[in-house]
């Protein structure tokens, strides 16, 4: 899943999470059933994960482009900046 992927998948959940959690409510009120309302947004819940947890073929729309092994040789790596001084404390 490329970067594009996992930020339409997150709007995707939240949307529907949302959408499902307004629908269990209305439908959970007006029948008076704790139980059904519950069972709704269960069910939401579970459609949510099926549809924005697996790695489906539309959320890689914009794959990363690596850089061949010949082509990341030629550039220099980052170098990490070590401080063996210690800075002084006033007590």
């Amino acid at each position: 899943m490329d970067w594009q992927g996992q930020k339409v998948a997150e709007q995707t959940m939240q949307i529907m999470l949302l959408v499902f959690a307004v629908i269990a409510f209305i439908t959970g009120y007006v029948l008076g059933s704790f139980q059904i309302m519950i069972l709704i947004y269960a069910g939401g819940v579970t459609l949510t994960t099926l549809i924005t947890v697996p790695n489906w073929p539309f959320f890689n729309c914009h794959p990363l482009n690596w850089l061949d092994p010949s082509e990341a040789e030629k550039h220099p790596k980052p170098q990490v900046a070590v401080s063996s001084k210690k800075k002084a404390t006033k007590k």
